[in-house]
């Protein structure tokens, strides 16, 4: 019998946001990604790591709809989304910053977010709240292609969170950014979160990803070979092995 003096929130379980079956992906005759399982709870944020080449952007891609699984199901708050096309799952709530940059470099930060609304709900929404958010406040009129990487990297989280997504997928997010812009794109992706929204991140930046993740994933030849906390995963003989090899990295302070 549940004890009514304790909080609801302590004894109900976090929902799984994120619940991705089996995936797997075969392209040109070879195994991309081999019948992965992944999933994420609200609030979550999870690392997906590992070498360049062992199907990290692959499943990101299979996830948000963008390339089409082989085979397997992905499940959004229960609900199978594996026959929908990348916009509509975009619409039921995946968010997705990919790789390659996509800013729409001639237009400004104003513009771009104006545009995304447009498409994403069909309205203008109000662009400067959503700059604001990444700390693009003070450059609404700034063309994308002036801006830094890390400002880059901020406009696309912030078109991504248009929609207010339930789950975020961010292929390297840090990629390019100087280490005080990792450091607030970091307490960004934590905020989003905290908020309810379900996030998978996958970097080369190790110690930046592992800093806002509750749990990483070492991906090995298309498989996930390894399931653990953060300090759990540094100190895994396969991880220190075959990703980070013999150099030993620490976790800054949360």
């Amino acid at each position: 019998m549940t004890d009514p003096r304790e909080p609801e929130s302590e004894v109900k379980s976090t929902p799984k946001r994120l619940v991705v079956e089996k995936i797997r992906v075969d392209r040109g005759g070879k195994c991309i990604v081999r019948e992965i399982d992944v999933s994420a709870n609200a609030g979550e944020v999870v690392g997906v790591l590992g070498p360049s080449g062992a199907g990290k952007s692959t499943l990101f891609r299979a996830i948000v709809g963008e390339t089409q699984a082989t085979s397997g199901r992905v499940f959004l708050d229960g609900e199978d989304m594996t026959a929908r096309p990348l916009w509509q799952r975009a619409r039921a709530g995946f968010g997705y910053v990919p790789q390659s940059a996509s800013v729409l470099w001639d237009l400004t930060v104003r513009q771009n977010l104006d545009t995304f609304e447009k498409v994403a709900n069909g309205e203008i929404g109000d662009a400067k709240k959503s700059a604001e958010r990444v700390g693009l406040g003070e450059r609404l009129d700034v063309r994308a292609g002036e801006l830094s990487a890390g400002e880059r990297r901020r406009l696309e989280c912030a078109r991504a969170l248009v929609r207010k997504p339930k789950v975020l997928i961010c292929d390297e997010p840090f990629s390019g950014v100087d280490p005080i812009g990792a450091a607030r794109l970091g307490e960004l992706l934590r905020d989003v979160a905290s908020e309810g929204t379900a996030v998978l991140v996958a970097d080369h930046h190790v110690e930046e990803a592992l800093a806002i993740c509750s749990r990483a994933l070492l991906l090995l030849d298309g498989s996930v070979a390894v399931d653990a906390t953060p300090e759990e995963f540094l100190e895994d003989p396969l991880v220190r092995g075959r990703y980070l090899g013999t150099f030993r990295r620490s976790i800054p302070p949360q």
